[in-house]
């Protein structure tokens, strides 16, 4: 009588080059570089590897998904909806094993936790520094490293939601309860921009400013993408006014000076708009520049109301250890509002 022949082992599928038919986290990091640099020759260059390798890896990546990810266009790279969920999803899954990985050798005894911090460019140079100091002590004290982000966040604070940061110091346009599941955050103070009008204007010898005269002037704010948020809720504000009402970039975005020169020389009233900068709120009439500031005749006035105004905060993951998260929250209690800008200080008109 014959045996029965066992059944054959199934191994797995394997590629031509040997390796597992399965996505491996390089082809993530790969994919992210990719999105992040928007060109194969500066993500090869930011990722150390030949440019023929790169291509090679993205290809494979999409017959491994079993769709394209990207699409090739004259003016670069764009992302697919598939591409854009699985970015999503790479930068968590990289951003989980790097902290893991953190971990593992925190119980071994190899090193501290780490705290990724970001501090967008642009914000009132007090509460930067106010933020900063607190951040510092905190980890000191409870012995954690701090890698410090100069970079803009967005108005739902992906960076943090994504985790390619734990925390970051950025502004609020609605109430807490609105931002998204898993953050968590502490509001440190109320701020609203400074107005610049033509000295000719007749809200100058007022020294205040009604939304509706804002409305019908050129207001030069922004660029958008310094500071979304308040940017999008400012704009929503004056078109409310008048649905068509665009704010106009600032032709130097570094130089105060320059951009008054610019709307002083406008061929209709122009106004200028910075990003918060000023406590909401602060006792006093109007405050004028000193003589000696280059201002080109142009005044700061007050808008009736004060409805303008963005609130600064400390936002981070609910993801976090315990550790961190306590470490945080002692540290945005532990903040002030900072003080107010000397009256000859000129404050920049938005983040870099």
């Amino acid at each position: 009588m014959n045996r029965a022949q066992p059944e054959p082992i199934q191994r797995p599928e394997v590629e031509a080059e040997g390796a597992p038919h399965a996505i491996e986290l390089r082809h993530l990091r790969y994919f992210v570089a990719l999105a992040e640099a928007g060109s194969f020759t500066h993500a090869a260059e930011r990722i150390f590897i030949a440019q023929p390798t790169l291509s090679h890896q993205i290809r494979r990546l999409e017959e491994i998904v079993g769709t394209p990810l990207l699409q090739r266009r004259r003016e670069g790279l764009r992302l697919t909806a598939a591409g854009r969920v699985l970015l999503d999803a790479s930068r968590n899954v990289l951003s989980l094993v790097d902290r893991e990985v953190n971990r593992t050798r925190q119980a071994a005894g190899l090193g501290r936790q780490r705290l990724r911090a970001v501090i967008p460019p642009g914000l009132p140079q007090s509460l930067a520094v106010e933020a900063v100091v607190g951040l510092r002590a905190a980890a000191v004290a409870a012995d954690i490293d701090v890698v410090w982000l100069e970079t803009a966040l967005d108005a739902e604070f992906s960076l943090i939601r994504t985790h390619q940061a734990d925390a970051g110091l950025g502004w609020l346009t609605t109430g807490p309860e609105e931002l998204p599941t898993p953050l968590d955050v502490m509001v440190l103070g109320e701020f609203e921009p400074d107005l610049w009008i033509p000295s000719s204007h007749p809200a100058a010898h007022r020294g205040t400013i009604s939304l509706h005269e804002l409305a019908a002037m050129d207001v030069i704010h922004g660029p958008r993408r310094a500071q979304a948020g308040p940017y999008d809720a400012w704009a929503r504000v004056l078109q409310a006014i008048d649905p068509r009402f665009e704010f106009i970039d600032p032709p130097f975005r570094r130089s105060l000076p320059m951009t008054l020169a610019f709307a002083a020389t406008a061929d209709r009233p122009a106004a200028v708009l910075t990003g918060p900068s000023t406590v909401a709120g602060r006792p006093g009439g109007p405050i004028r520049r000193a003589r000696s500031a280059n201002t080109s005749g142009m005044v700061r006035a007050s808008l009736e109301h004060r409805p303008l105004t963005a609130s600064a905060a400390l936002v981070w993951s609910g993801d976090l250890p315990r550790s961190l998260q306590q470490m945080l929250f002692e540290a945005a209690d532990g903040l002030t509002r900072p003080a107010p800008p000397r009256p000859a200080e000129l404050v920049s008109l938005t983040t870099a």
